[in-house]
């Protein structure tokens, strides 16, 4: 029975043989370098196991790897094995072995099943890097030549020549570097020390390993080194000098500074740290007299030094430093006393007055002063002074060390109310001691300043037809005293210029406020001066004058006046006669017209208002002279009338009119009026003479008035520069305006009478010559004359 069992479990055997030879029969092997391209092709699988092209398509070829990542696939239609996802060796394996991925091939109906490995080829793709990228070291500097100090290895993934090649040690004068092979890729660099530290002389350095790899092109990596020096208690502390000498004052405060020694150890830590102490042989005299800081050197005062008990001190002093071996070394203290002058002069006030009136006469007395000094001899004898400049001075009097306190100049309570008076006393000692006390002595006022206005003269201005009882304007004055003697009062004083405005002018006597209960009217009066006191109330009262100039400004509250035709029951109207045969441009009239107003509100316009027919007349519009505007047909009425409009140009304008009536006369009666007026023009000789030499008249005349013109412009900018407000008005009783384009003064009276006397002459030379130069002269002189006549 038991060989039976053992007969069944043999054929079991072998049918199981013969399933895995009929599925697996074969097994391939392929290559292929990491970080390969997806689609990177390895080998034909169908070609590699002799298979039949046709016959395989749809039999279900794949490749089945154990991983989760199918970094492998194969083409089923042509056989093709592939790279599916970039391939990363150091991830799959480690180390240097040869890194293998093992595939199943799989080929349904029938079923087939081959094994295949991939073994992946390294490449130089990692640089070799240090664990650590900053290494420091701390090495003594009594560490002998040739210590040995091995550093960590640098770590590269790759494998074989791709690894680790070779270590190189930056430039140094202490190391130099060895590697030492534990195994075929651990190698370890060690830093050989070839000459010793001296940290006194450098206590740190600083330089780099670095790694290579035997990659083709190589890669490589560093570490920075630090090393530090420690230091060993290899010096003594050495004093700066191994003498000290000083002069101490008798009588020093206790903590003053004495000296203070200085030590010095090159070594670190405690090694260099120092400590102050007393020679072994120094009397405890000197320790009760002076401190010693054990930890900066100083030494203070710690007693009573009197000069008188002893002259100097002498000692040693040790200076050691705290390593486990202590060094020190010694050095000696000489100290002199030195004999002072240590009592200073005392200040007494025997008598003073504390307030004095400005008014004292120099040499009043205002204190007595007594100066005492313990000391005895040279330090007793004592100089007393006014430490700084004043009305006052020390006077010594018969007795020694006592001084009155006078004033030395007039007081002006104005400058200064008080004054602190320092007592300034000095002995003769070696050093001089001196004491300062301070007085104070107080100014009382006097009445003697007079009222002072801000302004003198002050300039106003004041719009004409102001209301009756309103404020026009204010002056201010100030009085630099006290009390009663600062209350200022104003008071308003006749003066012939304003004698007739006074009773309708009225000041307020406590804050200076000028009122007017009369309306004011430019064209009566331009401008006008009066003049107010201020007066303080101190016994006795002073008092102050000053001058007001009051300049009237000019509104539009006239209406022009219309001069020609005359106006009769307030209706200006004229009657002219012309020739029917006329051109265009023929003279009939000219409306003359003032405004007694002055500037732009004087500035006359003329203009068309009605007519019979507007196409045949023309106005002009700043001269007044009406012509014809076309030639007189036989439709156009015998008699024409028109209103001439006169207008100002002031912001609210007037106006007036003139009524022109034109009668159209035949040719016979043009001859007849011709006729007539030939009677009363001169003939053409006697004319052509009359022109010459007005011409040469009026051309000097015209030179004459330029420059009139440019001085008058030149002066009153230069009026401007020196007052903004002034720059429109003059001075005393004139009037000037800025905004336009005329200006009445007195500097300019006399050339506006020439302008007027040039106006006239211009305006007669018309009759006789319409046209031409004088036309053109005639009309500037309107513009310059600020009106048509």
């Amino acid at each position: 029975m038991r060989g039976l069992v053992v007969y069944k479990q043999v054929l079991l055997l072998l049918a199981f043989l013969v399933c895995i030879w009929r599925t697996a029969f074969a097994h391939l092997r392929y290559t292929v370098p990491e970080e390969s391209i997806p689609g990177t092709i390895i080998g034909n699988i169908i070609k590699d196991l002799g298979l039949d092209n046709k016959n395989i398509e749809g039999r279900g070829l794949r490749v089945v790897s154990g991983s989760k990542q199918q970094l492998l696939k194969v083409n089923q239609r042509t056989g093709n094995l592939f790279v599916s996802e970039i391939i990363d060796r150091e991830v799959i394996c480690e180390g240097d072995k040869v890194c293998l991925i093992s595939i199943k091939i799989v080929i349904e109906n029938p079923l087939e099943v081959h094994q295949a490995e991939v073994e992946i080829l390294d490449i130089n793709d990692n640089s070799p890097v240090f664990h650590e990228k900053n290494k420091s070291l701390e090495i003594s500097e009594s560490t002998p030549i040739g210590s040995r100090f091995a550093l960590e290895g640098a770590y590269d993934p790759d494998s074989d020549v791709n690894s680790v090649k070779s270590y190189l040690l930056s430039q140094n004068d202490h190391f130099i570097l060895e590697i030492e092979e534990r195994s075929k890729k651990n190698k370890i660099p060690v830093l050989v020390l070839q000459k010793p530290f001296d940290r006194e002389i450098k206590s740190k350095y600083d330089f780099f390993l670095s790694v290579i790899d035997g990659g083709s092109p190589p890669r490589s990596g560093n570490m920075n080194i630090t090393v530090t020096v420690a230091d060993i208690n290899d010096n003594a502390p050495v004093f700066a000098e191994q003498m000290y000498s000083v002069t101490l004052d008798e009588n020093a405060p206790l903590g003053t500074l004495v000296l203070k020694i200085n030590a010095s150890d090159p070594d670190d830590g405690k090694n260099g740290d120092i400590i102050y102490s007393f020679g072994n042989s120094v009397h405890s005299k000197i320790s009760e007299l002076f401190k010693l800081d054990v930890y900066t050197g100083e030494i203070t005062v710690n007693g009573v030094i009197d000069f008188e008990d002893k002259k100097s001190y002498e000692f040693d002093l040790k200076a050691s430093d705290r390593g486990i071996v202590p060094m020190s070394s010694l050095c000696a203290v000489l100290i002199q006393i030195k004999d002072m002058n240590d009592n200073a002069p005392q200040i007494d006030v025997t008598s003073m007055t504390s307030s004095v009136f400005e008014n004292v006469k120099p040499g009043t007395a205002v204190g007595i002063i007594s100066i005492t000094d313990l000391d005895s001899g040279v330090n007793s004898k004592i100089t007393c002074t006014i430490s700084e400049k004043m009305p006052f001075e020390l006077k010594p009097s018969f007795q020694e060390n006592l001084y009155s306190l006078i004033t030395s100049a007039p007081l002006d309570r104005e400058s200064a109310s008080h004054y602190n008076i320092t007592i300034m006393a000095k002995d003769f000692g070696h050093p001089s001691l001196s004491s300062y006390q301070t007085l104070l002595v107080n100014v009382l006022d006097v009445n003697d300043n007079p009222p002072r206005f801000s302004h003198d003269p002050y300039v106003f201005y004041i719009e004409e037809n102001n209301s009756p009882g309103s404020l026009i304007f204010a002056v201010s004055a100030v009085d630099e005293d006290l009390n009663e003697n600062a209350l200022v009062t104003y008071y308003l004083r006749d003066t012939e210029s304003v004698e007739k405005l006074v009773p309708f002018l009225s000041v307020n006597s406590e804050n200076g406020q000028v009122y007017s209960f009369t309306t004011f009217d430019f064209e009566e009066v331009k401008s006008f001066q009066l003049h107010i006191m201020a007066k303080d109330s101190g016994m006795p009262s002073l008092s102050s004058q000053v001058t007001v100039n009051v300049f009237i400004l000019d509104q539009n509250d006239n209406p022009p006046v219309v001069v020609f035709p005359f106006t009769i029951n307030g209706t200006a109207v004229v009657e002219e006669t012309i020739p029917k045969n006329v051109k265009a441009g023929y003279l009939v009239t000219k409306i003359r017209a003032h405004d007694p107003d002055v500037g732009y509100n004087a500035w006359l316009s003329f203009s068309l208002e009605e007519a019979t027919d507007s196409t045949l007349f023309t106005v002009a519009r700043y001269t007044g002279e009406i012509r014809t505007a076309r030639a007189i047909t036989e439709s156009d009425a015998a008699v024409q009338k028109m209103v001439i409009l006169v207008k100002d140009s002031g912001s609210i304008s007037f106006s007036a009119s003139a009524t022109v009536i034109v009668t159209i006369a035949e040719n016979i009666e043009a001859h007849a009026l011709s006729e007539i007026k030939s009677r009363t023009i001169p003939s053409e000789e006697q004319e052509n003479k009359m022109t010459f030499y007005l011409i040469i008249t009026l051309s000097s005349v015209s030179s004459f008035f330029i420059v009139t013109i440019i001085v008058l412009i030149a002066f009153q900018c230069h009026k401007a520069q020196r007052s903004l407000i002034g720059s429109r008005y003059l001075h005393d009783t004139n009037y000037a305006e800025v905004s336009g384009s005329l200006f009445h003064s007195h500097h300019y009276q006399t050339a506006e009478k020439r302008l007027v006397c040039l106006y006239y002459t211009a305006k007669v030379l018309l009759k006789y010559e319409p046209t031409g130069i004088l036309k053109i002269y005639y009309q500037l002189l309107m513009v310059a004359y600020g009106t048509s006549i």
